[in-house]
């Protein structure tokens, strides 16, 4: 049998300072690459998709002209002027403000407890609000007379069958000729770590709706949050024609 031989090359001394003074300066170019980027563009990093920008945009949505500040605009697409179908907001309760920086921690769900709301502005999608669906469309899916919630909401468990999983229907006492305040919101166990477990939804302006998300811990104050939520919504529909 033949041995088979393999020659090995010794590497020199010069070589193996030059193989090192070549990953050093590869380093150290990487490292000047990460520190100019941090310098001019960190902030921006560090504000995760966020704007300080107060400014106004003019969006426009059917014949609905809503004026909002740049820093309420949930998505930085969004945050331009003309025609659109719909506009995602984000305001911190009971404020009702878009970011800033002192507000970082809560914008960022790092803050303690859970302050944000989140808006939608779109044309009507259905004939009837959600309080409006509440007798025809909900009631019929849920089952027995439901229990005290907070504030004199009434608790009502969906179905099985209704495909509303894990969720329950809240509404407030119902008086002649006023509509009843109607949210649909996750269940104790299934809220616990989500930062808008209910939503409502509630037509403005000229065909418009406003869906709003909130969390379920401010069922307690649902009159001032619903209130809150028209008053934002009337001062910033600027003209329906």
């Amino acid at each position: 049998m033949q041995a088979t031989t393999q020659k090995i090359e010794a590497i020199s001394p010069g070589q193996l300072i030059g193989k090192a003074l070549y990953w050093l300066g590869s380093l150290a170019a990487l490292t000047l690459c990460l520190v100019i980027t941090g310098y001019f563009f960190g902030h921006k990093i560090s504000l995760g998709g966020h704007t300080e920008d107060r400014s106004i945009r003019e969006i426009v949505i059917g014949d609905n002209v809503l004026h909002i500040p740049a820093n309420m605009i949930r998505f930085n697409r969004q945050r331009r002027d003309g025609v659109a179908e719909r506009v995602d907001l984000y305001l911190h309760w009971p404020e009702m403000q878009g970011y800033s920086p002192d507000l970082e921690n809560d914008f960022n769900d790092a803050g303690n407890g859970k302050k944000l709301l989140f808006l939608a502005f779109e044309a009507r999608q259905a004939t009837h609000d959600m309080s409006g669906r509440y007798g025809p469309v909900y009631l019929p899916l849920t089952e027995g007379p439901g229990e005290p919630g907070p504030a004199t909401l009434k608790v009502q468990r969906f179905r099985s069958d209704s495909g509303f999983v894990d969720e329950e229907l809240l509404a407030s006492p119902q008086h002649s000729g006023k509509q009843p305040f109607v949210a649909r919101c996750l269940n104790n166990n299934s809220s616990q770590d989500i930062l808008a477990a209910c939503q409502r939804d509630v037509f403005v302006g000229s065909d418009l709706q406003l869906t709003y998300r909130f969390p379920r811990e401010l069922l307690k104050d649902w009159q001032a949050l619903d209130m809150a939520i028209m008053q934002f919504a009337l001062g910033h529909i600027k003209s329906a024609e």
